[in-house]
């Protein structure tokens, strides 16, 4: 599902237009990057946790030559999935 299918599901759900719904859902996005850019977790019960994370530096390969590389730290997105999201997956609901 990307971004446009979303919003489509959610206006069907709330029986509203498509793009108001595109409105609201860019705007949550928007919001979590926001938050995630000034260093807050952005956690919805029963969904999951938004946070950002810092990758180390460490070593690489340069995969045409083999030679060794320094791949440098960064900081990167990461997603953990709440517990009922969780369950709801396992269970096939």
């Amino acid at each position: 599902m990307n971004k446009a299918q979303l919003a489509a599901a959610v206006a069907k759900k709330l029986g509203g237009t498509k793009k108001d719904a595109e409105k609201a859902v860019g705007a949550v996005f928007e919001s979590i990057e926001e938050s995630l850019l000034q260093g807050e977790k952005v956690g919805l019960v029963g969904f999951g946790t938004f946070d950002v994370r810092t990758r180390a530096e460490r070593q690489g390969r340069n995969p045409r030559t083999m030679e060794p590389i320094e791949i440098p730290a960064a900081k990167v997105p990461f997603f953990r999935p709440g517990r009922a999201l969780k369950e709801k997956i396992a269970g096939g609901k």
